[in-house]
């Protein structure tokens, strides 16, 4: 499998990223695009062209045998249409068949960003040798996917595992897909930058209002930002003890841009699991950051193209 090669997208409300990569799962080519987000759905498939665009230029393209797409959700594989929260220009946007009019008609496996994450950590990351596991992205948004019995599994639709839109909070905030008290309200990183703001915490003299600047301020002992932090592991804590107790998880790996805070996110979700994980079968939960780093969409996108115990399915490929 190493001599073969396909293209890969990653694509989520920050940046649109693409590779071209080995059986191996080694990136040869890449290129990236921030995502034009509140534009409307043709400019942002304009900044997934470009990305294209610098991927076809390359000699290494007359090799590409298909292209894997790991995108915000949800998506719908079964229809190859994407409708991420966080990009509303894209409702049942028809992603696939796009992608295929630019890259030469090649087949096109289309899985959410979750899922790819997990492809990742179980092909190559931290969840390797593992049967059961929940893998999750924690940054813009908040996405999972699901390895059951040894094999990924997406679902019909390509979401299983999509545990950023599971209710932690009944009469919480409203979130906008539509639900209250999402995980994804309370531990996505503009979330925990919100609350922070909210509580008092002030930037610094960069006027740096991200979810990583606090994890800074909240390094340094700054209270509000420490509450921050502890309200989305809490969050992440609930979640990922319900999904263990529902399909006995063995472990759970998170990665995404809020898991580079660290300790600051994962001593308290490590404490806070203590209090919702209490059954006996899911007492011994494994909790632990995600290996594949911020490739993971890629490569994960790249499991599914290859088929590497990743593929979702035919109907993504039409």
């Amino acid at each position: 499998m190493q001599n073969h090669l396909v293209a890969a997208l990653d694509i989520g409300g920050t940046k649109i990223a693409g590779a071209l990569v080995d059986g191996a799962g080694r990136i040869l080519v890449r290129a990236q695009r921030p995502t034009p987000a509140q534009e409307d759905g043709d400019t942002v498939m304009r900044a997934v062209g470009q990305v294209l665009g610098e991927l076809t230029a390359s000699p290494l393209w007359a090799r590409a045998e298909a292209v894997g797409i790991g995108s915000a959700g949800p998506v719908d594989a079964s229809l190859g249409t994407v409708s991420p929260v966080n990009i509303p220009g894209w409702r049942g946007y028809p992603l696939v068949e796009r992608v295929r009019q630019l890259t030469g008609r090649l087949p096109v496996e289309l899985i959410g960003d979750g899922v790819a994450i997990t492809a990742a950590e179980h092909w190559q990351g931290a969840a390797q040798g593992y049967d059961n596991a929940l893998c999750m992205v924690v940054s813009t948004g908040v996405g999972g996917g699901l390895v059951l019995g040894g094999k990924l599994h997406p679902g019909p639709t390509g979401n299983a595992g999509h545990i950023g839109h599971i209710s932690v909070d009944l009469d919480g905030d409203p979130c906008p897909c539509g639900a209250r008290g999402c995980v994804e309200r309370i531990a996505s990183g503009p979330n925990i930058a919100r609350r922070a703001l909210d509580g008092g915490w002030q930037p610094g003299a960069d006027r740096d209002t991200s979810a990583a600047a606090v994890a800074a301020a909240a390094r340094a002992g700054h209270p509000v930002a420490l509450a921050s932090f502890e309200r989305a592991a809490q969050a992440l804590a609930a979640s990922i003890a319900a999904t263990a107790t529902l399909v006995e998880i063995e472990i759970a790996v998170i990665g995404g841009g809020v898991a580079k805070a660290g300790d600051v996110l994962f001593t308290p979700l490590r404490r806070a699991l203590r209090d919702y994980a209490t059954l006996s079968f899911v007492q011994n939960l494994t909790v632990t950051p995600a290996m594949t780093g911020t490739d993971a969409g890629l490569v994960g996108a790249a499991a599914a193209a290859l088929g590497s115990g990743a593929r979702v399915g035919a109907g993504a490929s039409a």
